[in-house]
């Protein structure tokens, strides 16, 4: 009798252990979820022999610091934004071009002054390289050291140009547009943004009049022509 007892006891417990190994089994991937510990057992058993395994098999996640930026570093780049160019440069082409991009709306020096009247009144018919290299006459005499040292000096120097009455000029037509060319062409001589056909000239005469002049003549430009 103590034998049967013992018989069906142990038939209790094997069925009690067969059930629960039953459930363990059905519900496995709810394990894992809960315990991802639960596999390392089974990654450790796959690592290949004389390999070495790593220091941890949970895998570390470091999130980045977000990046932050002060004031004063979006102030600065705000401001290198504003400062850049809208747009490139462009240099012009010709003299006519350059001519067209100087501003001739502003009050002029009185040396600016002097040397636009000059081009004015000697060579307002002549084209644009013309009136360049009377300006720049006007300009290399006052920077040679053998003439006045400003224009108005050089202009109004006794018996240089033939269009100055006593230590004036003639009344000038502001608004004309060849009183605005006039300064224009004397803004680029003054500034040297331009090379004249007739670049180091400090002399010229008009064609009609032949003098004896031992100079070297440089170029003849329209009605004029050019020595130093």
């Amino acid at each position: 009798m103590s034998r049967k007892l013992d018989i069906a006891s142990a038939l209790s417990i094997a069925l009690t252990v067969g059930l629960t190994l039953v459930t363990a089994g059905g519900s496995g991937a709810a394990a894992e979820s809960r315990n991802p510990q639960a596999r390392i057992p089974q990654l450790q058993a796959e690592i290949p022999a004389g390999a070495e395994a790593p220091d941890s098999l949970t895998p570390e996640i470091s999130a980045a610091p977000a990046a932050t930026i002060t004031p004063t570093e979006r102030a600065d780049a705000l401001a290198a934004a504003v400062s850049e160019p809208a747009e490139t440069a462009i240099t012009p082409a010709t003299l006519r071009e350059l001519v067209a991009a100087q501003d001739t709306s502003g009050e002029l020096s009185r040396n600016l002054e002097c040397l636009a009247g000059a081009i004015y009144f000697e060579s307002k018919s002549e084209p644009l390289d013309g009136q360049l290299a009377v300006g720049r006459v006007i300009v290399n005499r006052a920077r040679s050291g053998r003439f006045p040292d400003s224009y108005c000096g050089v202009v109004f120097q006794r018996a240089q140009f033939s269009f100055v009455r006593g230590s004036a000029m003639p009344v000038i037509k502001r608004t004309s547009r060849a009183w605005k060319t006039a300064v224009a062409v004397a803004r680029i001589a003054n500034e040297g943004s331009w090379t004249s056909k007739a670049e180091g000239a400090l002399f010229f005469h008009a064609t009609r009049v032949s003098p004896k002049w031992r100079l070297t003549r440089i170029a003849r430009i329209d009605n004029h022509v050019f020595y130093r």
